[in-house]
């Protein structure tokens, strides 16, 4: 690149660097906050806080790679043309042809790093999330029992109150099972076990069945009492986002063909947009500084949610094979294609002739 690409590009990608971040930190500190809410009421361990919270970066910077990449090329851009560097750049001959260079270089590669992130990073990131939670789920059902608190075990059918607690070791141990109206009290118990057999061994204690005040009411003491502990073994059903780009390519289900769509859509958004920015980030002198950018911000706001409105005919079989979701994007091709060509002067209105009426 020359040296006014090298600086142009340099503009563009630090002002890119910084938007995309500040939306990073605001969408990633909500996320922090509900994932540290999950570890605080148990429904996920605290180690597992930052493995979650990484996966959710790679999500989050797919998903926001876009917006921030528009709205740094504009930002960038304008800075320069409040700086009046754009009118002398233009003056020496470098008009708005010479942005498309690095803007699209900084375009394509931003749209090769997101595309691997849409469609190889955050299906597995996905997936990594569920297994995490999943495996989450089990450690908190056959993890340490807290001491002096309630707890749902074998899959919230029954519930554990221990007075103390260390370890696998608990002491004064009380055990309801609502559906089987069982009621267990034992002086202590130990947890037994590892992985899918865990039972939970109960010493010196009494069982009582049935309902207090009914005739079929019965109680029993015991030395040792085993009881197992049963986990929801059913997988859950993975979400779409989740399922790898290689079989979405395999599948004939019209929410496969959506899904894989809308991943292609991200880097091709980027592409777009990154070019859309260069006449959208030059202002006339009548009009603001930054004037340009809320069109921008409009623009963006219109472009996804047809894409959404798209996926959705596409998920439903409403629209052909060929058509899919391409046409938006047809669409915003031709208007950043129309608004390049006006800008550098390819197209220009033509100069009006004076009509002189004849002398009288």
């Amino acid at each position: 690149m020359s040296l006014i690409s090298r600086y142009i590009f340099r503009n563009i990608f630090f002002s890119t660097l910084v938007v995309l971040s500040v939306l990073l930190v605001i969408f990633m500190g909500n996320q922090f906050a509900e994932t540290l809410g999950e570890a605080a009421t148990d429904s996920l361990p605290r180690d597992a806080v930052f493995t979650v919270l990484g996966l959710e970066f790679l999500r989050f910077l797919a998903l926001l790679a876009p917006i921030g990449l528009l709205l740094g090329v504009l930002l960038g851009l304008a800075r320069l043309n409040r700086d009046s560097e754009l009118a002398a750049l233009a003056a020496c001959g470098a008009g708005p042809a010479r942005l498309i260079g690095p803007v699209g270089i900084l375009g394509l590669v931003a749209a090769a790093g997101v595309g691997w992130l849409s469609l190889v990073e955050a299906p597995a990131a996905s997936r990594r999330i569920e297994e995490v939670r999943q495996r989450a789920q089990e450690q908190v059902e056959l993890g340490v029992f807290a001491a002096d608190k309630f707890t749902a075990i074998n899959s919230g059918a029954t519930v554990l109150y221990a007075r103390e607690s260390s370890g696998d070791e608990l002491e004064g141990v009380f055990i309801h099972n609502e559906s089987e109206n069982v009621t267990v009290v034992a002086e202590r118990g130990e947890k037994v076990g590892d992985g899918g057999d865990v039972s939970l061994t109960l010493y010196n204690g009494t069982r009582y069945e049935g309902i207090p005040g009914e005739a079929r009411f019965h109680w029993a003491e015991f030395e040792i009492m085993s009881l197992p502990l049963v986990l929801d073994r059913s997988e859950p059903e993975s979400a779409i986002s989740s399922i790898a780009t290689a079989e979405l390519l395999r599948s004939p289900d019209p929410a496969a063909r959506a899904e894989l769509e809308w991943r292609i859509a991200v880097p091709l958004a980027i592409l777009i947009l990154s070019l859309l920015a260069v006449p959208l980030g030059r202002s006339s002198p009548r009009e603001g500084k930054y004037a340009r950018i809320g069109l921008g911000l409009l623009i963006y706001v219109i472009y996804f949610n047809t894409l959404s409105l798209a996926r959705v005919w596409v998920e439903r079989g409403l629209v052909p094979d060929w058509v899919g979701t391409w046409w938006v994007h047809g669409l915003l091709a031709a208007l950043t294609l129309i608004m390049l060509v006006r800008q550098s002067g390819i197209i220009a209105r033509a100069p009006r002739v004076p009509v002189h009426e004849p002398a009288r």
